[in-house]
């Protein structure tokens, strides 16, 4: 997430939180406290905020131990923390509960590996702000500031490996869209009509909160959802649980394998294609930065044609309307990226321009698509 003119092999510092760490540590020690069965008060400690985590929340990682009836206890843990008001957030809520809910009901019913769930807190006075807990996984995951088309362990893996991510990260997404009767199961995602409508007005409904409310409207942004609702699907299928934020950056992987599935923030009812489509446009936004910089990328890794052919061979069913679901997810990040770009501005991060549709970074990449001249493979 840099802008245009930045040098994307170096990590750019984005503001995620305020908070002391020192203090953060006395805070949780004092909370588990309340939470385990100790013989003394528990010790946090290693207690580190990580730049390489999104901006959506805060992400603490941290070590705690104490003894129960005299035996060691504890570990290693990771505390997501709704944003703070004053973080300029990128989401208009943060629904920590439901996203505790989703992963322990993805947890219950398939094999996806899910970080072991530990604790939901929803009253804000104990660390400023609602946050759960979950038992660190160790592994690694393809950053994305600095992206991992530039450098990095996944760079510089071989074709063959690279491959195997693709196949597993959609194999996982397969296993997701296997939950049965998603809605009964996910009753706090269901709504009356169709997912796919109440998608795409939520869509708007953050759009219009995130900048257009403030003075800050994008054109393309705009003409994209005009172009989207003249070439709905005919026929969306059956609904299945959305992962949402369905990439290989929310993965930690053991070598090539998923070892822990994260970031259930965008979760929802929906075609399969939401997910599909997703992880096939983040890497192109991320591809295509690469060679804007006269650099190679990666061009074999999340084809598109590699990933609908993985699909329909882990689940039968042949994705379609790939175009528009494509188009979609680029107007869904193009919110998002437009968002960061005004929450770095406001921290000083990152200078205004002239041009608004310069607010998507991904701007050629989403014109070509909606001219129908983007070439994919």
């Amino acid at each position: 997430m840099t802008s245009a003119d930045a040098d994307p092999n170096q990590r750019r510092q984005l503001t995620i939180s305020e908070r002391d760490l020192d203090v953060l540590a006395t805070e949780l020690a004092e909370w588990l406290a309340g939470k385990v069965e100790a013989d003394d008060r528990p010790k946090v400690g290693s207690i580190t905020r990580p730049q390489a985590g999104g901006m959506s929340s805060t992400t603490l990682l941290f070590d705690a131990e104490w003894t129960e009836n005299g035996r060691p206890a504890g570990g290693s843990f990771v505390a997501r923390l709704a944003p703070e008001d004053s973080s300029f957030p990128v989401f208009e809520t943060y629904d920590l509960e439901t996203q505790f809910a989703v992963m322990a009901g993805v947890a219950e019913a398939t094999d996806a590996p899910l970080p072991p769930l530990c604790w939901l807190e929803s009253d804000a006075s104990v660390l400023g702000s609602p946050f759960l807990v979950m038992r660190r996984v160790d592994g690694r995951v393809p950053e994305d500031n600095p992206p991992y088309v530039f450098l990095g362990w996944l760079f510089d893996s071989s074709k063959e490996d690279r491959y195997a991510m693709t196949r597993n990260t959609v194999e996982v997404i397969a296993k997701i869209h296997a939950i049965e009767n998603p809605a009964e199961r996910f009753p706090m995602l269901a709504c009356e009509g169709s997912p796919l409508r109440k998608h795409f007005q939520d869509q708007k409904d953050w759009y219009d909160w995130a900048l257009a409310k403030d003075g800050f409207r994008i054109p393309l942004l705009e003409r994209t959802f005009e172009w989207l609702e003249q070439n709905w699907p005919a026929d969306t299928g059956a609904d299945v649980l959305s992962w949402g934020d369905a990439r290989p950056g929310n993965i930690i992987f053991d070598g090539y394998t998923p070892a822990a599935v994260l970031d259930w923030e965008m979760a929802a009812l929906g075609p399969r294609e939401l997910d599909v489509a997703w992880p096939i446009l983040i890497h192109r936004f991320f591809q295509d930065i690469a060679t804007r910089f006269d650099q190679p990328g990666l061009p074999d890794f999340l084809r598109r044609s590699d990933v609908e052919k993985l699909y329909e061979e882990f689940t039968g069913h042949a994705p379609r309307d790939m175009d528009w679901y494509l188009t979609y997810a680029a107007l869904r990040h193009g919110i998002v990226m437009a968002r960061v770009k005004r929450r770095m501005i406001h921290f000083g991060e990152d200078t205004d321009t002239p041009d608004r549709d310069d607010y998507v970074m991904h701007r050629l990449l989403l014109e070509a698509l909606l001219d129908g001249t983007y070439d994919w493979d």
